[in-house]
């Protein structure tokens, strides 16, 4: 076994190892750990941020309507029931019945009767104004479905094919509670390293076997959702007239600051990268209005060489740095936006001791949930520039709900 194999196998274990930090937050049976408020998602410093990071948008010439009124005094953090997936079904409409699984012949309605449940915990269910298929006319016409955290678009899902998709699509899913692939130098394992590139076959945990690959004839057809972010808004104003009203006009305000970075995606709008943000059905807390959830996903890729960085050993700190830039763990040296995927870069370093590393690098699954309530038009700027793009949080006392943080392992439940 060579030096360098050594070095790079020692480090890698070494990354995958709990330190002191993370132990003294209990582990739940899913081996995840309930974040103490704070702890979750980092806020923005001033310091590093600049010094208006905290400061509502200037520029913002939205506002609510006199009469909105919320909740300002509940304690939002930590109030939030677990999910391990999350559905979002189009429908074309932002607005639906009270009920959505209620609607009658719907993909909905086929999920809470069809007497299949994910083995691998809670599917949180959402009707999005996802646009439907050419040829969908009636509720049971197949639709598309998008699941996540894995970024995975499901096509030709019909109410007579939900066992199927529950069976073969959502329970080999990943969840909000499974380890975020980590990039594995080439040096280990070509097998391993190979599977590092594809998320649908990366490990769940350490020792955990590849997730199983049904062979049976399927359907459903599956592709990657093409936007690195989505910012998904609750516009149902058959729960709470204070979501229909809020939806749009964060919507507009959200696109205001987007549009100027290229990172602005619209419903039919597919290029890779950028920020795709869709109107979804009720999620709980409509009293705390604007509810707004934010997935991000990480990045996933091979380093050639023994993918450690000089300037601290840390296998996070590659070049580009998979897991802390598109993680989220919100360090990011002068950073710039790639305004054609949407990637904050650093300026990095070496990335090994010999100054030469071939990367190969691409969106990964989902890493992280950021659910905020209590959101203003001008609240976008902020939410866009910190928690978007760099997974912080510009008020976390008054808007976190909860989420969670695969690559920390943390969940707010």
């Amino acid at each position: 076994m060579t030096t360098s194999f050594t070095s790079a196998l020692k480090r890698g274990r070494a990354f995958l190892t709990p330190t002191n930090s993370s132990t003294t937050i209990p582990r739940l049976d899913n081996g995840a750990a309930k974040a103490p408020e704070g702890a979750l998602f980092p806020k923005v410093d001033p310091a590093v941020d600049g010094e208006d990071c905290d400061h509502d948008c200037e520029s913002c010439s939205i506002k609510y309507p006199a009469k909105f009124k919320i909740d300002e005094d509940d304690k939002l953090y930590g109030n939030v029931n677990a999910w391990a997936t999350h559905m979002l079904v189009a429908t074309g409409k932002t607005d639906w019945v009270r009920d959505v699984s209620d609607e009658k012949g719907s993909v909905m309605e086929a999920i809470r009767d069809c007497g299949h449940e994910p083995n691998n915990g809670k599917l949180m269910l959402s009707a999005s104004n996802m646009p439907l298929p050419q040829e969908h006319h009636f509720p049971s016409d197949p639709t598309t479905i998008l699941l996540l955290p894995s970024f995975t678009i499901i096509e030709n899902v019909s109410p007579d094919t939900v066992p199927t998709l529950i069976e073969q699509h959502i329970s080999s899913a990943p969840t909000s509670t499974t380890p975020f692939p980590w990039t594995i130098p080439t040096s280990l394992s070509p097998d391993i390293s190979a599977l590092s590139l594809d998320p649908s076959l990366a490990t769940q945990s350490n020792s955990s076997p590849p997730r199983p690959i049904s062979s049976s004839p399927s359907p459903l057809t599956t592709r990657p959702c093409p936007h690195r972010y989505l910012i998904l808004l609750c516009s149902q104003k058959t729960r709470d007239a204070r979501c229909g009203q809020s939806a749009p006009l964060l919507r507009r305000e959200f696109e205001r600051h987007l549009r100027p970075l290229g990172l602005y995606r619209d419903l039919q709008d597919e290029r890779p990268g950028g920020v795709g943000i869709y109107f979804i059905s009720h999620v709980g807390g409509h009293k705390y209005s604007a509810n707004v959830m934010i997935y991000r996903r990480g990045e996933i890729g091979v380093v050639e060489g023994n993918g450690i960085d000089d300037r601290d050993g840390d296998p996070k700190s590659t070049g580009v740095g998979h897991l802390g830039v598109g993680g989220g763990d919100g360090k990011v040296e002068s950073s710039q936006v790639d305004a054609s995927n949407g990637v904050i870069r650093g300026t990095g370093g070496k990335a090994n001791g010999h100054g030469k590393t071939k990367e190969s690098v691409g969106m990964g699954e989902g890493n992280q949930c950021i659910w905020l309530a209590r959101v203003r038009p001008e609240d976008c700027e902020g939410i866009v520039r910190h928690t978007v793009l760099k997974g912080k949080v510009v008020k976390p006392e008054r808007q976190l709900r909860g989420g969670f943080d695969r690559q920390k392992g943390l969940v707010s439940w």
